[in-house]
């Protein structure tokens, strides 16, 4: 499936730019960067393993289900988390572009998939 297998793409390249370059999105969106920016690094592994598993979901979204399911939360999760940030004057708004698209942008296609999945089976945990 295209979707995921750019998905994956997609969270290859972002995970390889924030372990290579650490401090560049904060200087981009104006955070003071990081004192420990391998945190962030670790960040940009997970997110590149991320990548990972979708390119190997791509081949049967439906059977690679657990994937789809496990990233899509994650998706769900970081909008919270930065809605969150942005309330305590953690974050800029600016920060948000991360969000539309490490998050919001595969809300969608995701969320097909997993319908798909549960019409197929009348639950996902079958």
């Amino acid at each position: 499936m295209l979707t995921l297998k750019l998905a994956g793409i997609y969270n290859l390249v972002w995970g390889a730019w924030v372990v290579l370059f650490p401090h560049m999105l904060f200087d981009l969106v104006g955070i003071p960067r990081l004192n420990y920016p391998e945190i962030w690094q670790c960040v940009g592994m997970i997110v590149g393993v991320y990548g990972v598993g979708y390119y190997i979901a791509a081949s049967d979204p439906i059977k690679h289900f657990p994937i789809v399911l496990v990233g899509f939360m994650g998706k769900i999760f970081g909008p919270i988390g930065f809605l969150q940030a942005l309330y305590l004057g953690k974050f800029p708004i600016s920060f948000g572009i991360v969000i539309i698209f490490n998050d919001l942008i595969w809300w969608i296609p995701f969320f097909l998939i997993l319908k798909e999945k549960f019409r197929r089976t009348k639950t996902i945990w079958s």
